[in-house]
């Protein structure tokens, strides 16, 4: 479908699209372009790019040009990005928050050649490393105002998650964020608040790692996440981040104050009305 692609930022996101690009024969030629040097020849060593060029080289060649890089970074390289390209070139962004950006480019004369994306898909894992093949399939992938996108750059778009595995779901901006604060964004809070409190009240190490069962690892594995990402994310969506807080807050009270009365009735009755998630997922 395309000849030349541009993956802005080299890592887990960008480097496991890049892969599927290229297995589902999307892209002949992918473009890398990265801040750090180290980053891109990982990435050309890793087979995940074919070259690596500057921002400015890889729009003059680029059919379609992907961004994946931290949400503060976006807004400001999707804008340069805008600024360059023609009216056959499409972008499209995967950034966890998505109205800060819908925002500051929807006056943009060329915000119509632009389709905004949130890939539901991550681990704890950062950098070309952590690339993975398979990474999409089976997940959900949001897609925000495409009533501003030019019909053709959305087909494709939509085209190429579908064919790499997954379930589009479409809503405005403001939506998607309030949605991402309450099934992504919190839990990455509550991870890195989880391992703080271990670090701070088990200060021995050995005991972390040999107790550490199936439990504390699957709850606290997303405290392994990258801060220079998720910083941005928490502040672009701050008061979506702050309403699910303040309620996580007062479910913590709850179970606090069960065991400080000794009243083992309620603390029964919270834990089955948190079993009725398993109704959601099975």
């Amino acid at each position: 479908m395309f000849n030349n692609v541009t993956i802005v930022g080299v890592g887990l996101i960008s480097g496991s699209f890049a892969i599927a690009l290229k297995d589902k024969g999307f892209a002949k030629h992918i473009i890398g372009v990265s801040r750090t040097r180290e980053s891109e020849q990982k990435a050309l060593e890793l087979g995940l790019i074919d070259e690596a060029l500057p921002l400015n080289e890889a729009i003059k060649k680029s059919d379609f040009i992907y961004v994946a890089i931290p949400v503060d970074a976006t807004i400001p390289v999707v804008k340069d990005i805008l600024d360059q390209i023609n009216e056959t070139q499409i972008v499209a962004d995967a950034g966890s928050t998505k109205q800060a950006l819908c925002n500051a480019i929807q006056n943009h004369p060329m915000r119509h050649r632009f389709v905004a994306t949130h890939p539901m898909w991550g681990t704890e894992y950062s950098g070309p490393e952590a690339a993975t093949r398979q990474a999409f399939t089976g997940r959900s992938c949001v897609i925000c105002e495409k009533q501003l996108s030019d019909i053709d750059a959305v087909q494709k778009i939509e085209h190429i998650y579908t064919t790499l595995g997954m379930h589009l779901v479409y809503m405005q901006p403001d939506a998607h964020d309030v949605h991402a604060a309450y099934v992504s964004h919190i839990s990455h809070i509550t991870s890195f608040a989880l391992a703080n409190t271990v670090l701070e009240k088990e200060k021995e190490e050995d005991a972390i790692f040999d107790l550490a069962g199936g439990g504390f690892e699957s709850t606290v594995r997303l405290a392994k996440s990258n801060p220079a990402m998720w910083a941005p994310i928490f502040m672009q969506n701050r008061e979506n981040v702050l309403d699910v807080l303040n309620e996580h807050i007062v479910q913590l009270r709850k179970f606090k104050a069960c065991l400080e009365k000794e009243n083992y009735d309620y603390l029964k009755e919270l834990m089955e009305n948190a079993n009725k998630i398993k109704r959601i997922l099975h």
